[in-house]
């Protein structure tokens, strides 16, 4: 006989999932001291004159969960009464057996919301509601007394979305792993620094003032090779390099990655050989910062080059991996042309690697880890400013020049080389240049060992920036927009 779940178990899940009815307040363990900037905005978004919804999407284990928690315990010591706030765990399976319209219309009835007063409702893993995007636009559309907050890590918050839903209706708002700047700020450790309107105008202060950075070698190595997942960084360093970035590759490789390739996206999209794509990740990370190339990839992988795309992009949707496609003056150019491949963090490209110990003996995997760094804190920044971030590549009479990063922003641009030394050639920034006038005076060498140099005391017009700069002026803009952008 089928048990059939009754209104008292309803209300036990209800009651479990939102204990500060019952206690006033959230949980430490729950809410946990740390507040990430995200949290710091969310709870003034969901407040704001313009109500629209606020979905959270990222990689499993940055810490979505926990920024809505944190939201929580914002609002209620901002004197909003625990009846008005609302949390559904929307994978648990009596929550699955109805649908999200009749858990709002129970909501709003039981706390009489109103839309002087509306509940603030918290949908963690929305992707498990059926339809989720259609009824959060019926929410919108019909002016239900309720404010949302949503998190997903998975692909099937995207899978047969409708791609109008959300515009007007809902924000999507990105969380990265940590950057560099938050990491040294939960150490004691991040340097004063001061962002201005954009990123050129941040990194021209900082050379005018000609900013000196204590050494922060030791907090960029542990940074780079645990990675920036919040349960790893706020975990006390051993005595054993090894063991951290051992536990660190464990860790994310069964809850990042397996979980993501074997589960997720699977489900998500039927996919019946979820070992190719777990290959493809494989090859992906062996070939990091490289021309993505489809045709070969293809048949390495006895695919189609349109299924190999096609993988690509669940694991993009998956908040494993990032593309840049090349540059070019012409958008039909830039679509044409081949991309390059990294992933959302350094330590999560190891992890699928399973390469052990070996970062710590080869100075070429710490040379693709700063790479990948530098790019995954453009993109970031990307993110939170609507500036594309894309690299350059171009053949001349059979001669390849490169420059690693471009940052398209409409009025001030910047272009960025990443080098393990500073005595890189620069032959691809110059090409880059008299290609694109825009970024004369705008274009850097970013490596660990040089010094801070304007581009105008360099004789070609190419600047040079200290790796730990680097990162904390991008991480700190990508704050700074952020803030600025959710009004703050």
């Amino acid at each position: 006989m089928a048990w059939t779940p009754s209104a008292n178990d309803y209300a036990d899940v209800l009651a479990t999932q939102n204990p500060w009815r019952e206690l006033g307040r959230v949980p430490a363990e729950l809410a946990k001291p740390v507040r990430r900037p995200l949290a710091q905005c969310l709870w003034r978004r969901l407040r704001s004159d313009r109500p629209r919804h606020q979905v959270v999407l990222g990689p499993r284990r940055v810490g979505k969960t926990t920024v809505m928690y944190q939201t929580v315990a914002e609002l209620l010591s901002q004197g909003l009464p625990p009846n008005r706030l609302w949390w559904l765990r929307l994978d648990h399976p009596l929550l699955m057996e109805r649908n999200l319209g009749d858990w709002i219309s129970h909501i709003v009835r039981v706390s009489k919301a109103t839309a002087a007063e509306p509940a603030i409702v918290f949908l963690d893993e929305v992707n498990y509601a059926d339809a989720w995007d259609l009824w959060l636009k019926t929410f919108y559309d019909e002016r239900h007394p309720v404010r949302i907050a949503a998190t997903s890590s998975s692909t099937a918050a995207l899978r047969n979305r409708h791609a109008e839903s959300g515009v007007g209706r809902w924000e999507e708002q990105f969380l990265s792993p940590y950057l560099f700047s938050e990491y040294l700020a939960l150490n004691d450790a991040l340097p004063e620094n001061r962002t201005e309107a954009t990123l050129a105008q941040t990194i021209e202060c900082a050379v005018s003032e000609s900013v000196s950075l204590p050494s922060l070698d030791s907090h960029r190595r542990r940074f780079l090779l645990v990675g920036g997942f919040p349960e790893l960084i706020a975990a006390p360093a051993s005595d054993d390099e090894a063991s951290d970035i051992l536990r660190s590759q464990q860790t994310l490789r069964a809850d990042a990655v397996q979980r993501a390739v074997c589960m997720d996206i699977p489900q998500a999209f039927n996919i019946n050989e979820p070992i190719k794509l777990e290959r493809l990740l494989y090859i992906l990370g062996g070939q990091i910062a490289e021309i993505f190339s489809p045709t070969s990839l293809a048949s390495d992988l006895s695919l189609t080059a349109a299924t190999v795309y096609q993988y690509l992009d669940y694991l993009e949707r998956a908040f494993l991996v990032f593309s840049l496609q090349n540059y070019s003056a012409s958008e039909e150019t830039i679509q044409r042309r081949g991309k390059k491949i990294y992933f959302v963090d350094g330590a999560v490209r190891n992890a699928a690697l399973q390469r052990g110990i070996a970062p710590l003996r080869d100075q070429s995997e710490m040379g693709h880890l700063i790479e990948n760094a530098c790019a995954a804190h453009l993109h970031s920044l990307g993110l939170q400013s609507g500036v594309r971030v894309f690299h350059w590549r171009d053949r001349v009479s059979g001669v390849v020049r490169e420059v690693d990063l471009v940052y398209d922003h409409p009025t001030e641009p910047l272009a960025f080389e990443i080098s393990v030394g500073a005595r890189h050639r620069l032959d691809g920034l110059r090409a880059f240049q008299s290609r694109f006038p825009k970024f004369n005076g705008r274009c850097y060498l970013v490596s660990p060992s040089t010094a801070l140099h304007a581009p105008e005391e360099d004789h070609a017009g190419i600047g040079r920036l200290p790796i730990d700069l680097y990162l904390i002026l991008t991480g700190a803009q990508a704050q700074a927009d952020m803030e600025r952008r959710l009004g703050v």
